[in-house]
């Protein structure tokens, strides 16, 4: 009568051997820890490609690149240089009309000469004649002033519109002549500001600007002077802020040229084929 439990009892033992068996086999399957962590960790083909954002990324930056370039230190220097020589231009034509006298104002519909004048008769003639004198000879410098500002000014221009490239894809042709003519220009508006300067004192030294300043001293009109008026001195102030905007454009443009240079040399080293070493074989 005791025979049928043990054959059940042993019958159920042998089910769950097998179950412990199975587990077993299945623990087996499972990569342990020391296996794991000596595998390299398991990444989808998904991460391989670039997502979307990151291919147009720099599709972004490229079409920013223009004002990045346009706008570095060398690309400001220049547009300021622009703007200085503008403002040379534009005292130039003012000193010439400040200076001209107020005969040769009226005579271009400002006012009306006879009620505004208490000259009358000759000394009107003389200041007529006068002021025509003083507005020829002083038409060298202030013609020369306008073409000078004028070339450096639009030349200047040109290279700020040129520099809408990387430094190392530009011509080095476009570098080296942006640096020549910073160069030129800063010798050049130094040169061209002590002309200017000693051209008008010249000018106002001579007899005719004398005579101007007593007529026009008589009736009351002391501002006409033979001194250097404040639009010549304008003039020369604003020549010698651009022609030190063109140093410090020269000394930026070395440093480009330099790390053109220096970018070039190194991109070059990494293209060469790197040599083979050499087996080492034992005896």
């Amino acid at each position: 009568m005791s025979q049928p439990p043990r054959s059940h009892r042993a019958h159920r033992g042998e089910r769950n051997g097998d179950n412990r068996h199975y587990r077993d086999s299945h623990d087996d399957r499972r990569p342990s820890p020391d296996r794991s962590s000596s595998r390299p960790p398991y990444y989808p083909r998904e991460a391989d490609s670039p997502p979307k954002h990151a291919r147009e990324a720099p599709r972004v930056e490229h079409q920013q690149s223009k004002c990045t370039y346009i706008c570095s230190r060398r690309g400001i220097v220049l547009i300021c240089s622009v703007l200085t020589n503008s403002l040379v231009l534009i005292c130039v034509v003012a000193a010439q009309m400040v200076t001209s006298g107020m005969s040769s104002a009226a005579g271009l519909g400002g006012f009306n000469i006879n009620s505004n004048f208490n000259l009358q008769g000759t000394e009107l003639q003389k200041v007529r004649e006068l002021d025509m004198q003083y507005s020829q000879m002083r038409a060298p410098g202030i013609y020369g002033g306008i073409a000078f500002s004028l070339t450096l000014g639009v030349l200047s221009l040109l290279f700020v519109v040129s520099g809408t490239k990387p430094p190392h894809m530009m011509s080095k042709k476009l570098l080296y002549g942006a640096l020549v003519f910073q160069a030129l220009g800063a010798a050049a508006y130094v040169v061209a500001v002590g002309l200017y300067l000693h051209f008008i004192i010249g000018v106002n030294a001579t007899d005719v600007c004398q005579q101007r300043e007593r007529l026009y001293a008589r009736n009351g009109y002391t501002w006409m002077s033979c001194n250097v008026s404040g639009a010549d001195a304008a003039v020369a102030l604003f020549g010698l802020i651009t022609a030190i905007l063109y140093t410090a454009g020269t000394v930026l443009t070395i440093r480009t040229i330099r790390g053109v240079r220096r970018y070039l040399q190194e991109r070059k080293d990494r293209s060469r084929p790197r040599p083979m070493r050499a087996e080492i074989t034992s005896v």
